[in-house]
C-alpha cells in the first residue's frame, strides 16, 4: 500500500483546519434567519425548539379562531407545530399615529411550509403582487395597511408590513449573501457579542419600543426605569435541564458609568417595590410568573453597563 505523500498530509491538514475555523465561526455567528434581517432599531429572536421542550408539559390545546383554522385548512400550515424560528426587525415610525403605529415590524419565519398550498393562498388575499430578484412579493391589506410576503427558501417566509417595499426587498438581498457567518445588518455586528450563548430567545437594540407608553418601557403593567430608546440586550437561555428554568438577562448600555450607576440604583428600588406589591397579585400562572421574576431579580453594575438576571420555571411556582 502507497504512503500518502507529505503534500497531501498537508493539504489534508489544511482542509482540516478549514473545516474547524469555519465551524467556529459559524458558532459565534448570529443565527441565519436574524442575519436577513434588514437595518432597523431593534432585533428580536426566538428559537422555539428549545421553548418548546421545556415547556411542552405545560402547553394546552389553543382554541383556534375560525379564521386561523381555515388557513390552517388552505395552507396546511399550523403555526403551533410548524413554526421553528422567529426573526424579527422593528422599525421606529416617525408618526406615531399613522398606520402603523410607533412600530413597523420585518420578519423571517423559518419553519415547514406547503409551498404550492401557501403561495395559493397568498395569491388569493393579496391586492397586489411584485416579482423581485425572481421572488414573487404578495402585498396583502391588514386593518388600513399593507402585509408583503414572500417566501425565500423551502423553509424561509420573508414578511414585512412596513410602509414602502424597502425592507422586504432587503431581506431577499440580504438572503443571497447569509452565508457569510458574520453578515448581517449593523445592530448585529455591533452588539450581537453580548448576547450569552445558548440563548433561545434574545433582543437587540431599542427592544422596548413594542412595550413603549408614553416614552417608558411597560411591562405587566409595571412601568421600567428604561427609557424606550436605550439600547438593550435580553436573552432567556435554558438553564440545567433536570431544573426546567430558564434564566433571563437584560442588560443597559447607558452613557456614561454616573448614568449607569444611577440607573442599577432606580432599578434595584424598583424590584425591591414591586416585591412589597406583588402580595396582592392573584393565585394564576402569569401573577404567579411574575412573582417568581421579582423573587429572583438581582441588579449589578458594570462600568457603562447595567445588568439585571432572574429565573423563570413553567409553572411559574
Amino acid at each position: 500500500m502507497k504512503r500518502p505523500t507529505r503534500n497531501a498530509l498537508l493539504i489534508v491538514a489544511a482542509v482540516l483546519l478549514l473545516l474547524c475555523l469555519s465551524a467556529f465561526l459559524c458558532s459565534k455567528a448570529p443565527p441565519r434567519a436574524a442575519r436577513l434581517l434588514p437595518e432597523s432599531d431593534g432585533i428580536v429572536y426566538i428559537n422555539l425548539k428549545p421553548l418548546r421542550a421545556l415547556f411542552h408539559r405545560d402547553l394546552k390545546p389553543p382554541d383556534r379562531a375560525p379564521e386561523y383554522q381555515q388557513f390552517i385548512d388552505a395552507t396546511g400550515v399550523d403555526w403551533e407545530r410548524d413554526l421553528n424560528q422567529v426573526a424579527i426587525s422593528l422599525h421606529r415610525m416617525t408618526d406615531p399615529n399613522g398606520p402603523n403605529g410607533a412600530v413597523a415590524y420585518s420578519m423571517v419565519l423559518v419553519g415547514k411550509f406547503n409551498s404550492q398550498r401557501l403561495n395559493a393562498w397568498l395569491g388569493g388575499h393579496a391586492a397586489s403582487r411584485e416579482t423581485y430578484a425572481g421572488r414573487v412579493i404578495y402585498s396583502i391589506p391588514s386593518e388600513g395597511r399593507t402585509v408583503r410576503v414572500t417566501q425565500i427558501g423551502s423553509e424561509m417566509v420573508a414578511v414585512s408590513n412596513a410602509p414602502t417595499p424597502e425592507q422586504i426587498h432587503a431581506i431577499v438581498d440580504r438572503h443571497r449573501t447569509a452565508a457569510l457567518p458574520f453578515s448581517g445588518s449593523s445592530l448585529l455586528e455591533r452588539y450581537y457579542r453580548n448576547v450569552p450563548r445558548f440563548s433561545a430567545a434574545w433582543g437587540i437594540g431599542q427592544i422596548g419600543l413594542p412595550f413603549s407608553e408614553g416614552g417608558l418601557i411597560k411591562i405587566f403593567g409595571l412601568s421600567l426605569p428604561f427609557q424606550d430608546n436605550s439600547t438593550i440586550i435580553a436573552s432567556v437561555a435554558p438553564a440545567l435541564p433536570a431544573e426546567r428554568s430558564l434564566r433571563l438577562r437584560v442588560e443597559e448600555i447607558a452613557p456614561s458609568e454616573d448614568k449607569a450607576a444611577s440607573e442599577a440604583a432606580a432599578l434595584a428600588t424598583f424590584i425591591t417595590m414591586a416585591r412589597g406589591f406583588n402580595v396582592s397579585l392573584g393565585d394564576n400562572t402569569a401573577d404567579n410568573a411574575l412573582k417568581q421574576l421579582l423573587k429572583s431579580a438581582e441588579v449589578s453594575q458594570h462600568g457603562k453597563h447595567v445588568v439585571v438576571k432572574a429565573t423563570l420555571s413553567p409553572g411559574g411556582s
